[in-house]
């Protein structure tokens, strides 16, 4: 089954408002195994509404329209959808009563333009939305259906998980058949999107051209400076049993390939597998962040229960605060030798097992005679024989080499907690002291 959204709203076209409404659409979709293979943003006039759903409803089963149900002038998507239908608005008794009642049970009376939410075209039924004013719509057109449902995130989502994805799997099962459909996404880091296809691609020998981890197992790549390269399966069959089997064994094949550059599946983020590997190892860790001023503390604290594995970050910005407060010795700050003293007095001040330092040059003008994405990660403590330093360079404006660099200072210590996890030895070393500059970890 065939479904596309639809999303209307001026400020959606004009980029006042990022539209989260059509993602988050899409995802249910996709879980529920019905493809939504186009998206189309119109902005609040009907007889251009209109006209993008007459394309949607040319080239797919059903339509989801997002917005435009409000009571103000701008909200047209009730007109569009009768002219689509070939009828009229008609005002709806029960909605009606509905609307006064919901004024009434606030204690205000109900302002005249309101009134029009309750309007509905001949031969659509309404549906409940239980958070707002505005119900959602399901309009028969010919064999085909489009389904009304408000702009407001939360309602949109209420009203399309009770009325209207049930109907789009009942009606899927009809056409398709029975089955069932799962999805899996592995999460990477450290490797390009290319690199990442390339590896998996030829890991799968003879099928290489075919997009697929195993037969019936649909492989694609999608990369995020938020969460690396992922990598997303989809398989379909009989049973959930059966489809499990194949992403169980997809799985293995895209892990074979890419080794330890998978750092989670699923919504793991690489935070919280290093929440995870700290609170297994009974380490706590310590920061040290110049560039990223907080950002690689602030990832880490999102993790419920940090205060198990995080002993606390020192954001040393000035170059004083890393020598007075870290240690850090006279001579560059923007340096390997820097981010190696800084994770070491982090673990010294703070107590801690682990240090993770970062320093470097996010922009937008050159420190030290490096060059912008220039950064230094230094780590020290359980596992280091010393402080070990590495350099990066990474590509971007300002804003994104912080992010870039929270993220890779963070897989960093992540695959030097696996080797941690593996070994035999005790985890609980004491914390290294000095600061000589060292490629470990």
């Amino acid at each position: 089954m065939r479904v596309e959204v639809v999303a209307v709203g001026s400020e959606l076209v004009l980029g006042d408002v990022v539209d989260t409404n059509s993602a988050w659409l899409s995802r249910q979709l996709a879980a529920a195994g019905i493809e939504c293979r186009f998206h189309a943003h119109v902005d609040d006039d009907a007889h251009r509404i209109a006209a993008a759903l007459r394309v949607a409803l040319e080239r797919s089963d059903a339509v989801v329209v997002c917005g435009g149900l409000g009571p103000t002038a701008d909200d047209v998507t009730r007109e569009a959808l009768a002219g689509v239908m070939g009828t009229a608005l008609r005002r709806d008794p029960a909605l009606l009563a509905a609307l006064e009642a919901a004024f009434a049970g606030r204690g205000q009376p109900m302002p005249p333009s309101n009134a029009r939410q309750a309007e509905v075209p001949g031969g659509a039924r309404p549906l409940e939305n239980p958070f707002g004013t505005a119900p959602g719509l399901r309009c028969p057109v010919g064999e085909r259906v489009v389904y009304a449902v408000p702009g407001v995130p939360r309602e949109c989502r209420e009203v399309f998980t009770r009325a209207v994805l049930p109907e789009l799997v009942s009606t899927s099962g009809s056409l398709d058949g029975p089955s069932a459909v799962g999805t899996r996404t592995l999460s990477t880091w450290g490797i390009s999107e290319a690199e990442v296809a390339e590896r998996v691609l030829r890991h799968l020998g003879d099928r290489p051209d075919q997009g697929t981890a195993r037969p019936g197992v649909e492989i694609g790549f999608l990369a995020s400076e938020q969460r690396g390269v992922q990598v997303r399966l989809r398989a379909r069959g009989v049973t959930a049993a059966a489809v499990s089997e194949e992403l169980d064994a997809a799985e293995a094949t895209v892990r074979a390939a890419l080794g330890r550059a998978v750092f989670g599946s699923g919504d793991e983020t690489v935070e919280s597998v290093v929440a995870g590997r700290l609170s297994q190892l009974a380490l706590r860790l310590a920061l040290a962040e110049s560039l990223t001023g907080g950002l690689v503390a602030a990832r880490l604290v999102g993790v419920p229960g940090a205060s198990r594995f995080f002993a606390g970050g020192v954001v040393a910005y000035d170059a004083a605060v890393k020598r007075d407060l870290l240690g850090v010795p006279p001579g560059p700050v923007v340096s390997a030798s820097a981010a190696a003293h800084m994770a070491a007095g982090a673990v010294r001040a703070l107590h801690a097992d682990l240090g993770l330092a970062l320093t470097g040059v996010a922009g937008p003008k050159t420190e030290e005679g490096q060059p912008v994405g220039t950064v230094f990660l230094g780590m020290a403590g359980t596992g280091l024989d010393r402080p070990a330093s590495r350099a990066l360079r990474l590509p971007g404006d300002r804003e994104t080499v912080r992010q870039l660099a929270a993220l890779s200072a963070l897989d960093w210590l992540r695959r030097h907690l696996e080797r941690l996890a593996g070994s035999t030895a005790s985890p609980r070393e004491p914390a290294a002291a000095g600061a000589q500059s060292g490629e470990g970890a």
